[in-house]
């Protein structure tokens, strides 16, 4: 089951079309955390590697990932540096992964079982899919927006590639339709943890500042959160039940498409009054 790196490179971006004036500065604050994060990917790639010690495909499939994931962040980093010459992006990645560390050396996944951490795989590619679609479509600067639509097909390739492992050990870890949801929207929630929050803080704090998780994921979610659209809301619900293995109803998927849009609008707003100064 080997995998190609998909065909762009940082140089075959169209640099020449960058333009200043389209810059959103709000869009630029939570592409600065997107670098640091996609940039840590080895991190993710070493402990998956412990967990499937055994997979030698699987693990050559994740260096494969780990390799593509690296380039978005430099990408991105590319990008945020030309929009903002004062960003030292390697010095930010190095602060960033001083700061913020994966146990890599776990030889069992913190999921109970290999298809628990499968599926939690595929949740953070449906969000990273999903995200750079709705990025790109926000935005208004040229590069971005091609670096966006190259992101947002390599992480749905991710999707279906954890997704192709997942279907080869569901039948193994035997895990119910229920413990499934339970993983996926777990992982989902996990999104308010210290990974983005302190990408956020490294990435756009000033000197001194002092990190605090809840203020700095809410600065994250002000700015992230609206560039959502119902069709990328409904996209993210298909893709979250179909990697728990549960088929949805048109009316089902749209009552929980709705339930969504009304959940992340109500915490935009929270976020909105939390954060409007970071």
């Amino acid at each position: 089951m080997q995998r190609t790196l998909h065909p762009w490179t940082i140089d075959t971006l169209p640099w020449g079309a960058f333009d200043a004036e389209t810059v959103n500065p709000d869009l630029l604050k939570i592409v600065k955390a997107a670098a640091l994060v996609e940039y840590n990917a080895g991190d993710y790639a070493s402990y998956l590697c412990n967990v499937f010690a055994d997979d030698a495909a699987f693990c050559h499939d994740v260096k494969a990932w780990a390799r593509e994931e690296t380039q978005h962040g430099a990408a991105l980093g590319a990008w945020a540096m030309r929009a903002d010459p004062s960003f030292d992006f390697e010095n930010a990645a190095a602060r960033y992964r001083a700061g913020y560390r994966i146990n890599v050396d776990a030889a069992a996944s913190i999921r109970g079982s290999k298809s628990g951490e499968l599926i939690a795989r595929c949740i953070v590619e449906t969000g990273t899919s999903s995200y750079y679609t709705a990025l790109g479509d926000a935005s208004d600067e040229p590069v971005l927006k091609a670096l966006c639509r190259h992101i947002a097909a390599d992480e749905l390739r991710h999707y279906k590639l954890f997704f192709s492992h997942l279907k080869r050990y569901n039948d193994r870890d035997g895990l119910t339709r229920l413990q499934k949801l339970k993983i996926g929207l777990g992982r989902v929630q996990e999104s308010e943890d210290d990974e983005l929050a302190y990408a956020y803080y490294i990435a756009n704090a000033p000197a001194g500042a002092a990190y605090d998780r809840l203020p700095y994921t809410m600065a994250y979610m002000a700015r992230a959160y609206p560039l959502y659209r119902p069709d990328n809301i409904e996209r993210i619900v298909a893709m979250v039940f179909r990697a728990c293995g549960i088929t949805l109803s048109s009316f089902t998927r749209t009552l929980i498409k709705h339930a969504a849009a009304l959940a992340m609008k109500i915490k935009m707003r929270q976020a909105r009054m939390l954060a409007a100064s970071i």
